[in-house]
């Protein structure tokens, strides 16, 4: 029968820590909340932005300037975008995305890795944990997660599109959790750069625009906005995601906790009644032993 002291210790341990989890879950649940409403504020402008583009579509083959986004190369350069968490507690958040990136390492763009062609930007302090050691890191920001800024990020677009127009980059993909419900996060693997997967979407209305400026310079000023709206709502995503999963964890960490106290009470109440039948015992005994 275990001593009574250690269960006693080991109960205020638990009691702690369902404490520290039900708090961590309370928090979590707020930010979720934060982090849902600017997605939400976003989406009429993103959706706005993409339909003007899909209703310009039938321009972009002959726009030279322009094309160079939309241009399907073969992927000799490749560049993957890890957005993860900077903190952990999460569940299999961070893992995910990291077992994505070297699945894609190892099977679609094995050459490329062999090479030195496979290049990784890692938004997230556990994606720069676990990805420096086996990839050749071209960027990394953990504190745009902490408080996200369409301008930061818009900096980092810019030189990605610079770089892909360059043809210094063949291909862009984003890997992250995509947010369904606070139970669950899919892991989601984007195209960013070439810019098909716009032009590719039908249009079920074309709007006859008046265009001013040229249909070019539109173009051009579109795709820009689209490309840093679209990474800014992928990391806007990715922190809903995050806050979700770790609600999720710390909630089953929490009833875990319960458990786990319910059995230690019961232990506690068996060894002290035990103890009592000891006493009671050895009274009894010494008794006799007295009386006789």
């Amino acid at each position: 029968m275990p001593n009574l002291k250690e269960i006693r210790t080991r109960i205020a341990s638990v009691e702690s820590t369902q404490k520290i989890t039900s708090a961590m879950k309370l928090v979590s649940a707020a930010k979720l909340r934060r982090a849902q409403n600017a997605i939400v504020n976003l989406k009429p402008y993103s959706n706005k932005l993409n339909e003007i583009l899909q209703n310009l579509s039938d321009s972009v083959g002959s726009i030279s300037v322009e094309s160079s986004l939309f241009a399907v190369r073969k992927p000799e350069h490749v560049v993957l975008i890890a957005i993860t968490s900077n903190r952990g507690l999460c569940g299999a958040f961070n893992s995910n995305v990291i077992k994505e990136i070297h699945r894609l390492a190892n099977e679609e763009y094995q050459i490329q890795h062999q090479k030195g062609k496979l290049k990784l930007i890692c938004i997230g302090k556990k994606a720069i944990e676990q990805l420096q050691k086996n990839y050749e890191i071209q960027y990394t920001d953990e504190s745009v997660l902490d408080a996200p800024r369409f301008e930061e990020i818009a900096k980092i677009v810019s030189g990605l599109i610079t770089d892909f127009s360059a043809k210094k980059i063949d291909k862009i993909e984003i890997i992250y959790n995509h947010f369904l419900n606070p139970a669950t996060q899919k892991t989601t693997r984007e195209s960013f750069l070439p810019m098909v997967h716009l032009v590719e979407q039908s249009s079920e209305k074309n709007t006859d625009f008046i265009l001013e400026p040229s249909k070019e310079i539109l173009i051009n000023e579109l795709t820009h906005k689209i490309l840093k709206l679209q990474l800014y709502k992928t990391v806007l995503d990715s922190i809903v995601a995050e806050h979700g999963a770790r609600m999720t964890a710390m909630s089953k960490a929490t009833e875990n906790a319960i458990e786990i106290l319910r059995d230690l009470k019961l232990k506690y109440n068996n060894a002290r009644q035990a103890a009592i039948t000891n006493e009671l015992n050895e009274i009894v005994s010494g008794a006799e032993a007295l009386h006789n």
